[in-house]
Parts: C-alpha cells; structure tokens; sequence
C-alpha cells in the first residue's frame, strides 16, 4: 500500500475535495494564483493535530503576507471537520480525504504492522506548493511545536 511521497521540483496532483461545510474545494483553483500549503494530518482532536492547527491559524497573517493558501487535510469526515474547527477556532480551510484520494496521490498513506494487525494511516506531511503548481518542499515526521516557523522560512525563499 505505501506509495512513494511526493517529492520537491515535482508538480503538485490536483484534487478537489469538501471542506467542514461540505463545500467543493478544487485546489486548481489557486494555480497562477497564490502558493500553497497542504498539510496532511491524523486525525481531529489529536494534541499534536490540535497544536499544529492552532500555529497555522495564529498566523494566517504571515501566509497572507506571502500569498499563501494553507490548507489542513485528513481523513476524518466533513462534521468531524467542522465540531472540531468550531471547538478549537481554527479558522483555516479542513478538507475531508475519507477515502484518501489526495493522500495516495501525495504519499502519505502508509500500511502499518501492530499486533499482527495491519492499517493504513496517514503519515503527517506538509508540501509548500508554488504559484506555478510544483512542489517546492516537503516536511514528513516533523514535530509540530513551532513547524509553522519552517514553513514561513520556505515562503520567504520563494517572495
């Protein structure tokens, strides 16, 4: 099942999936337009998930300083999405992957062996995509304290 992770200079698969309101999203819609950002995470209500949301939100300012879209995706369902962005006042776009479309074509779906079981889950994994749609960098197994600073640095390279 693991499929190789996408990899920096690559172009970024298009994909379109709903947000906490059940609205389509289209990431081909910010092509030519502005960067992105797409971070893969577990689940909802995670800490680790929880802090990682709530950096990205506290500055949403910077990525709009940069022209720059962040965007959160996991596999949890449109209503999980949106109890969790209400209880937790995140304010950037969560988008439900439930049959895990974008992550297979991003890689970050991996097969996991515990207890002589295996499972599938999402590895946590952001890309910085450019204006033009190509991958300029990848983060995976980061720790999410303070991860936003790293994908702020990469922005400023880009201006």
């Amino acid at each position: 099942m693991d499929i190789a992770l996408l990899q920096a200079g690559q172009p970024a698969p298009l994909f379109s999936l709903p947000d906490a309101d059940m609205q389509s999203v289209d990431i081909a819609r910010f092509r030519g337009k502005k960067n992105l950002v797409l971070f893969f995470y577990p689940r909802d209500g995670t800490p680790a998930c929880t802090l990682q949301m709530a950096e990205f939100s506290d500055h949403e300012h910077d990525f709009d300083r940069y022209n720059t879209v962040v965007i959160g995706i996991s596999p949890d369902d449109c209503l999980s999405h949106a109890e969790y962005r209400d209880a937790n006042g995140v304010s950037i776009p969560l988008l439900a992957d439930t049959e895990g479309l974008a992550g297979r074509k991003y890689g970050v779906w991996q097969e996991l062996k515990a207890n002589g079981e295996r499972r599938v889950c999402v590895t946590r994994s952001t890309f910085v995509i450019d204006k033009k749609g190509r991958v300029r960098h990848v983060f995976q197994g980061m720790n999410p304290r303070g991860h936003v600073y790293d994908v702020l640095d990469v922005l400023k390279s880009l201006a």
